[in-house]
């Protein structure tokens, strides 16, 4: 389940999506997302897998490799789901004891199932063809008007790059410790939902220990190093548009066109 999650992981290959402006690929991450939501009818998404399927495509990124990371939301997923279809109200067209399954519940847990999915998919996408350090200056820069209303961009968009390299980092740890457990004679594979809880209790307080520390030794390096924030600081490889960048652009905006046209006559 650990090495299933592959959020915030970087998979090297050469593609036209690693290599346009990390700007660019928050940009169409954040306009995809939004669309997801704009979206009020199934016809809609039919744009929004279009788009997707292109980059994937483009991205050389293995579909298998993406599709192993919906593993770790799979709960999450079913239970949204699950609380959709039962407690919606509406049209019932089922109904057990104090259950009810309603027209209106089928399609909000539709709706939710595919907005969740849809959403892990593009972000992974953003995540797995884009460096954290690329990711950070792309949100700083993109950010950077921010700055005239006295909003820290450097300190926030360090923040969220820090909490992407530390989730490979502490899922390989949290193996590491599930495996020294199994060693020493835990079960993490009984189907006791109780017993399932308790075995995790020997894992997560070594595992919160470890990230502390882990956060701790950062923080030392850091200032160490007189790290002091963005303020004059320069960029060895600073951020250009090139022509793929002008075209990724307009193709992201020809699909938020057709996605605000369908939402109108649909």
């Amino acid at each position: 389940m650990l090495r299933d999650i592959t959020l915030g992981q970087y998979y090297p290959v050469e593609s036209p999506i690693h290599r346009l402006d990390p700007r660019v690929k928050l940009f169409g991450t954040l306009i995809f997302l939004v669309s997801l939501f704009i979206t009020d009818n199934f016809i809609g998404y039919i744009p929004a897998i279009i788009f997707l399927i292109i980059a994937i495509k483009l991205s050389k990124v293995p579909l298998k490799y993406i599709v192993k990371g919906m593993r770790a939301i799979v709960f999450l997923l079913i239970l949204s789901v699950v609380c959709n279809l039962f407690l919606s109200q509406g049209e019932v067209i089922w109904s057990f004891w104090k259950l009810n399954i309603t027209k209106e519940g089928i399609r909000t847990a539709g709706f939710m199932a595919i907005r969740l999915s849809f959403l892990i998919v593009g972000s992974s996408i953003m995540t797995l063809t884009t460096t954290p350090n690329n990711l950070t200056d792309g949100m700083e820069k993109g950010l950077g008007f921010l700055k005239v209303i006295k909003v820290p961009v450097h300190e926030i968009a360090m923040m969220m790059s820090i909490a992407l390299r530390f989730i490979p980092i502490l899922t390989e740890e949290a193996d590491k410790i599930m495996k020294a457990q199994m060693a020493r004679g835990a079960e993490f594979e009984s189907k006791s939902l109780v017993k399932k809880v308790k075995s995790l209790v020997p894992v997560l307080v070594p595992l919160f220990v470890s990230a502390f520390r882990r956060a701790n030794d950062l923080a030392m390096a850091m200032e160490a190093r007189c790290y002091r924030g963005g303020d004059g600081r320069t960029k060895m490889k600073p951020l250009k548009y090139k022509k793929n960048d002008a075209m990724a652009y307009l193709a992201i905006f020809m699909y938020l066109a057709v996605i605000i046209a369908v939402r109108i006559i649909f």
